[in-house]
């Protein structure tokens, strides 16, 4: 009797063990099934697995199409995953199926691209009194800058300092980081000193960039110089640009009455926050 009621007791302990087993191997091949189905694919013939969200950060290693990623999460156009033999990093979301990408609807999310215009050789407008048009556009472009990367954008200059890069890298620097916004700095020139007056907002593609166009330049309601509003352009680095695109003439240098708007911190102060102003509104129109 008691050897039958000890059995019985190795019975049932033999029995929860077994059952314990059971549901440990079905939660393992229920996660690991879930993990799969949460996998996504690489789409591009390679991919880089970055240090950083950006492409200015080191590479740990290349990943080939078709492999299986897992995602942890997001940020700006990047994605922090890990790789089926657990490596973990970072790389961009266009590697992927266009329905795994980022949208971008938050200024904080955006990547965003500043193109202080001329630079170093290229001095750009000059002023009556020879004042250069490259160092107001990167005055501007620095200050724009700031204020984003604050508001938590990612930000790229296509220069920071006074030196020539020319017009190809510029757009090329938009179209290799997949650039939500891409806004280039200019100050006007007339033939005729004070022949002209007031700032202008050019786009090139219609499509890709009229809407931020359009966020931007409404911004420019209490500036001092003349709204001259929006029109078609045909340069070179909007043109060239595969993502939306703007150019700003922001007063002419050779204009007495926009110089010394031009030359005033406070004037410069003004157009940088009414353009993350404008690039603010840009994106809150796309929620």
């Amino acid at each position: 009797m008691k050897n039958s009621k000890k059995e019985k007791r190795q019975l049932k302990k033999r029995h929860l063990i077994l059952s314990i087993l059971v549901v440990l191997l079905t939660g393992i091949l229920f996660f690991r099934t879930l993990n799969y189905f949460r996998q996504v694919i690489i789409e591009a013939p390679t991919a880089s697995l970055k240090k950083g969200p950006g492409i200015e950060y080191s590479q740990l290693k290349t990943l080939k199409k078709g492999s299986r990623i897992t995602i942890i999460r997001s940020k700006y156009h990047w994605f922090y995953i890990k790789t089926s033999d657990n490596h973990f990093g970072w790389i961009a979301d266009w590697n992927l199926a266009t329905k795994e990408r980022n949208q971008i609807d938050d200024l904080a999310d955006a990547t965003i691209v500043l193109d202080p215009g001329h630079g170093g050789a290229d001095s750009g407008a000059l002023s009556a009194n020879g004042r250069m048009e490259k160092t107001y556009t990167l005055k501007v472009a620095k200050k724009v800058a700031a204020s984003l990367r604050q508001r938590g954008a990612k930000v790229y200059l296509t220069r920071s300092a006074d030196k020539y890069v020319d017009l190809e890298p510029r757009a090329q620097l938009s179209n290799n980081v997949h650039a939500d916004a891409f806004i280039s700095f200019h100050f006007d020139s007339s033939p005729v000193e004070n022949g002209a007056s007031g700032i202008t907002t050019y786009y090139y593609h219609q499509k890709t960039s009229y809407s931020l166009a359009k966020s931007v330049n409404s911004q420019f309601k209490a500036l001092s110089l003349e709204n001259r509003g929006i029109d078609f352009g045909d340069f070179l680095v909007i043109r060239a640009n595969n993502f939306p695109s703007i150019l700003l003439e922001m007063g002419y240098i050779n204009s007495s009455r926009d110089f010394e708007q031009i030359n005033s911190a406070s004037y410069r102060n003004q157009v940088a926050s009414d353009v993350v102003r404008g690039l603010k509104a840009y994106f809150d129109s796309k929620n």
